[in-house]
């Protein structure tokens, strides 16, 4: 249950994540300035523990030329995820960018088909498991957030004026939509190359290490090509100091390292199933801390998405009890085919005149 607990507190922080990072931005902070802060403060807090995981591991790979190629592709996937996501939501609102993320596990799906990291066979029925949940789960995410229906738990007035300021909407939706849909095409890509990089070599934190600093750089660079007001890296007020710490520590140090352990330990498909969930989290934290309201549709939503996510993991489950049940099998094989040998050697030997 490591892997479950692990994911279910890294959406509890990325549905914190996407209130901070709108708040900051709609402070005045740009997109390029906060994802320069927050990885940079990710990176100072991981290169400790990178060098320690480094000199500790007995069996640490040599880092050769297509392993750092491999973090190179990690950080630029998660570079351009983070910049179109960011944008994406300062130009619509924090609820478009919630709901378009949810694209995030069918695309992940087919890239993991694609490259063989899921095993595909649509006649079996843990194939059709794993595709058909997965798409009842995008579709329970969508009908939580574009379908209300009556109210259940009436909202309080303070939730009402926090939400309007915090995910308050823009105009610009189609750019924003478009946007937000390019950042769930590189988070997928951003998902599947982790994978990739972690048979090769698979010490996390130095991996997530190498993609913080790689997006400090960046977007550092950008900044200083693309902004013309550098006013925008200026930590006042508070609220901004406070984002960006969050972002760093939780957000990115945290976050990432164990959303990358989980790739590592259960795959690509098993992480990002988790996004539609991270609705259903992003729900009650409203209702229970928030004062937000609880409508029909978030009932039904989340019910659907329930359901869908348990659908892939019972086929993913099954996956894994086949390809133990023929692992045992072919070990007992294995013992038994190998005293019938030596009994044959040992005729051979004793009729040898």
């Amino acid at each position: 249950m490591k892997e479950y607990v692990g994911m279910v507190a890294t959406q509890v922080a990325q549905v914190l994540l996407m209130i901070v990072s709108k708040s900051a931005i709609a402070d005045g902070m740009s997109s390029y300035s906060f994802i320069f802060y927050s990885n940079a403060i990710a990176s100072l807090i991981l290169l400790p523990l990178s060098c320690l995981a480094f000199h500790r591991s007995p069996n640490r790979p040599p880092i050769s030329f297509s392993i750092v190629c491999g973090f190179l592709i990690v950080g630029l996937f998660g570079f351009f995820a983070q910049i179109s996501g960011y944008t994406g939501v300062s130009y619509s609102s924090a609820t478009l960018g919630t709901t378009l993320l949810n694209l995030i596990p069918g695309f992940t799906f087919i890239l993991a088909a694609l490259f063989r990291m899921e095993a595909i066979d649509i006649r079996r029925l843990t194939t059709q498991a794993k595709f058909i949940g997965t798409v009842v789960s995008i579709a329970g995410a969508i009908i939580m957030t574009l379908y209300q229906g009556p109210s259940i738990i009436p909202s309080s007035l303070k939730a009402t004026i926090s939400n309007h300021l915090v995910l308050g909407q823009s105009s610009n939706w189609v750019l924003g939509g478009v946007l937000l849909t390019i950042d769930a095409i590189f988070a997928s890509l951003y998902i599947i190359s982790q994978a990739v990089v972690l048979k090769k070599y698979p010490l996390v934190i130095n991996l997530m290490f190498s993609y913080c600093l790689i997006c400090t750089f960046l977007s550092g660079l950008a900044s200083f090509v693309v902004e013309s007001d550098l006013s925008s890296f200026n930590l006042q007020p508070n609220m901004r100091l406070f984002s960006v710490l969050y972002s760093g520590i939780f957000g990115y140090a945290f976050l990432v390292t164990v959303q990358s352990w989980c790739v590592r330990r259960r795959g690509p498909l098993f992480v990002a199933m988790f996004h539609p969930v991270g609705i259903v989290i992003a729900n009650l934290i409203g209702v229970i801390f928030l004062g937000d309201g609880f409508y029909l549709g978030s009932l039904l939503g989340s019910i659907i998405v329930v359901i869908g996510f348990y659908t892939v993991m019972w086929g993913k489950a099954q996956e894994q009890k086949i390809a133990a049940d023929h692992s045992s099998v072919s070990s007992k094989l294995d013992g038994e085919t190998a005293p019938l040998l030596q009994d044959v050697e040992e005729q051979s030997v004793s009729s040898t005149p």
